[in-house]
């Protein structure tokens, strides 16, 4: 199996904490219509080891097992087992994220992502990339929703 690494830095106008709670604890009541239909819970409850399914606007569903959560330090880490993006080069996509509040009242999302592919399948950087940029999608739709709802995950 081969591993590729991807680290990003995303700098947001949401505080910390408010972007793990949209994003991790809370997710599944934030509406996001254009991306998301619905958030089920399959096992767990929502704590290292719970299974989520997220239903996409495009008819697909993305299927995570959750590895962490520290709410504490504002980070968290799941797999993406189950989805269009793993296609038939990638057995799993590992990620880490990390919310750090920066001093203008936003914060920075800092996001590592393994690719875990199937035998010693090599991944093109525009392969990663696109995956990259879907996922950032949720980060920026979230940020704009909590930036126009202000009491929501306060």
């Amino acid at each position: 199996m081969g591993i590729t690494k991807h680290i990003q830095e995303l700098k947001l106008r949401v505080s910390a904490k408010r972007m793990f709670k949209a994003l991790v604890t809370e997710s599944h009541s934030i509406p996001l219509p254009d991306a998301i239909k619905s958030i089920e819970i399959l096992h767990g409850d929502g704590s290292a080891g719970t299974i989520r399914k997220t239903n996409l606007a495009d008819g697909s569903y993305v299927k995570i097992r959750i590895e962490a959560v520290d709410i504490d330090n504002q980070v968290s880490k799941y797999t993406v087992i189950e989805g269009p993006m793993l296609g038939d080069k990638i057995e799993s996509i590992h990620y880490e994220q990390k919310f750090e509040d920066s001093s203008d009242g936003g914060c920075v999302a800092k996001i590592v992502c393994e690719y875990h592919t199937k035998g010693d399948i090599q991944l093109k950087e525009e392969g990663v990339k696109a995956i990259n940029d879907q996922a950032l999608g949720f980060y920026t739709l979230s940020e704009e929703y909590l930036h126009a709802n202000p009491n929501v995950c306060a």
